[in-house]
């Protein structure tokens, strides 16, 4: 079980902040912008052949931001558990957007999982199983980023190098690739198969 109710969680930052990267609980909208780089980075540099699903997409920011960096897969799919978020994600992406929660649903199948900062609040259970959901359901690969370190939070969920290793290990991941360069207590990943 969830340490914090989610929907309730992102529902205020919503109510606080509005449409903005400090409504889906980023810091600010520079972070939120390098983490989208640096998960990009880990993407084919042409997605027009290739179909993404954007796990935990909030208010479809990261469509906005293939767009803006002329990337844009041929099909882009967003999937996001709190309603509110499902309803501005479609009104500002006009794509595909699926309320589902990701450790219970049947996800669609896709080249690309992407997951930038949805797993912030889960347990590490649930980040596991939220892990090896979006990982299974791709064709060649889950790129994520989450908490790093071995930091203890009533909120947040920090995991670091070795609990992430023995993640794909279970998966049985052909090909990691991992950045922890660019913030403090933040990791990119790719379980690439």
């Amino acid at each position: 079980m969830s340490r914090i109710n989610s929907e309730k969680f992102y529902k205020n930052a919503i109510k606080k902040h509005g449409i903005s990267a400090q409504g889906v609980c980023w810091i600010d909208s520079a972070r939120q912008q390098l983490r989208f780089d640096v998960l990009h980075s880990f993407l084919p540099k042409d997605l027009s052949s290739f179909c993404v699903v954007d796990a935990g997409c909030g208010f479809g920011d990261l469509y906005h931001f293939l767009k803006n960096n002329q990337n844009l897969p041929q099909k882009y799919i967003g999937i996001d558990a709190v309603s509110e978020m499902c309803s501005l994600a479609k009104e500002q992406t006009q794509q595909e957007i699926i309320q589902a929660n990701i450790l219970r649903a049947e996800l669609p199948s896709a080249d690309y999982y992407i997951c930038s900062g949805a797993m912030n609040i889960l347990t590490r259970f649930e980040t596991t199983l939220f892990i090896r959901q979006c990982f299974e359901a791709s064709k060649k690969g889950f790129i994520f980023n989450v908490l790093y370190g071995n930091r203890e939070s009533e909120i947040y969920n920090y995991l670091n190098k070795k609990a992430l290793e023995d993640i794909a290990q279970e998966l049985g991941v052909k090909k990691i690739s991992f950045r922890d360069d660019y913030l403090e207590n933040d990791i990119t990943m790719g379980f690439f198969k």
